[in-house]
């Protein structure tokens, strides 16, 4: 490890992993200090493991290393890249936790980054054109030096370290802990007798609304589904230490709950948990005020920003809290929405850059812009924008954008203007 960085990237999922390669791969020194062991943020720590969406209306529109890395994982089990539905259906891509993970690390460290594990932020100054950060280690405080600093953490914790302005929301979605469940025959148990018994679990204390499924529909689809993304628990304040310790705390005891339950029932009663996600999804808590800050209205419209750096393609999405489910809204055919530089930049900021859950946008925009692919698009921007930066020590907002987006699209980016959509969507 190096004392001084061109590039710094905190936080090591989805959108930190690839903005470090990309940043190396460009010929920037590196450095991606993550607080896990692993690095894939939600897609691994979290097991979240299908990243959604690279392709609308049949064509793709999310490409680049985020790409290359799900491909790269799909090879490693035995399966083919995907392809376009001819229909023009978009589907999630399930794959590999662990070999994510791995192929993560492999590829970083074969563009040249350097990778900081179990490490996390404690101060954040700018002096004399550089960055300077206070790192955690398992040793005591170290401090590392940068040209430019990419935050994404999700929670904007380095932002918010350095002293720029956060939009903390006062009712955030809920979190959601993954696991994977056996010991029973899903194809013999009596549903309806368990959505009764699970009512009246509820109404006794024992168990709460959403142990099982998020809109207390009943066991049945949990069940037969032997697990998955399937809780939900309130999450405010998970982007501080005291208030994500809450969130996992509750997480786990929604788990026991659960379990106790259904090992008095028929047909349960050698129920198993055999996995839980070692760290609770959490789908909203802070964002950034940007330079621009995306709304609900330009992102169903499929505003195309003057500069739009990638694109993002999911529907609003938004989870309710205490057993009320979600709502959300499909994009209307065609409608391919994008995301700006600006909204990765923090107002008043300089050399400092956001990628993945923490982009300026509104709460709608928010819970469809937060998910996988979105989080790896922005990555990659960021990374790019971070290496142009440090070598010419020019202003990620001052870049020449055709020299952004060219950089880009070396590195098998999708840029806006670059998808063509069949007259058809």
């Amino acid at each position: 490890m190096r004392a001084h960085y061109d590039v710094i990237v905190v936080g090591g999922g989805t959108a930190g992993t690839i903005a470090a390669i990309q940043a190396s791969r460009a010929g920037a020194t590196t450095l991606l200090v993550e607080k896990n062991g692993m690095l894939g943020g939600t897609l691994t720590v979290a097991g979240i493991n299908a990243p959604a969406f690279f392709f609308a209306w049949g064509r793709q529109v999310i490409a680049g290393i985020g790409w290359e890395l799900v491909c790269k994982t799909l090879a490693e089990m035995g399966q083919p890249a995907p392809a376009p539905d001819p229909r023009g259906r978009s589907r999630a891509v399930i794959v590999d936790r662990t070999l994510f993970a791995a192929l993560c690390d492999e590829t970083a460290l074969d563009a040249g980054v350097d990778l900081l594990f179990h490490t996390m932020l404690a101060t954040v100054t700018r002096r004399e054109g550089h960055w300077r950060l206070g790192l955690c280690t398992k040793l005591g405080i170290r401090e590392v030096r940068g040209k430019v600093l990419i935050d994404a953490t999700g929670d904007a914790n380095a932002v918010a370290l350095a002293g720029f302005e956060l939009v903390r929301p006062e009712i955030v979605q809920p979190a959601t802990l993954q696991m994977r469940c056996s010991g029973y025959d899903p194809e013999t148990l009596d549903y309806a007798a368990l959505k009764a018994a699970s009512e009246a679990a509820i109404a006794a204390g024992d168990l709460k609304t959403t142990d099982i499924a998020w809109d207390n529909r009943g066991p049945e689809r949990f069940l037969r589904k032997q697990g998955g993304n399937a809780n939900h628990f309130r999450a405010h304040g998970a982007e501080a230490s005291e208030g994500k310790s809450l969130v996992e705390i509750e997480g786990r005891r929604s788990i026991l709950r659960m379990r106790r339950f259904f090992r008095k029932q028929p047909g349960l009663e050698s129920f198993t948990i055999d996995w839980i996600s070692p760290e609770a999804g959490i789908r909203e808590t802070a964002t950034i005020r940007g330079k621009k800050t995306m709304t609900a209205q330009e992102y169903e419209a499929g505003k195309v920003y003057d500069d739009a750096l990638c694109h993002a393609f999911y529907p609003i999405d938004e989870h309710l809290n205490d057993g009320k489910g979600g709502h959300g809204r499909g994009l209307r055919p065609g409608v391919l929405p994008t995301i700006p530089r600006g909204a990765m930049l923090p107002s008043g900021s300089r050399f400092l850059i956001v990628a993945g859950r923490c982009v300026s946008s509104d709460r709608e925009t928010n819970s469809a812009v937060r998910v996988e692919c979105p989080c790896m698009a922005m990555g990659q921007a960021a990374g790019a924008m971070a290496a142009l930066s440090a070598q010419t020590g020019v202003d990620p907002e001052e870049l020449l954008l055709e020299t952004l987006r060219t950089l880009l699209r070396e590195h098998g980016a999708l840029v806006p203007g670059d998808v063509k959509l069949p007259a058809s969507s």
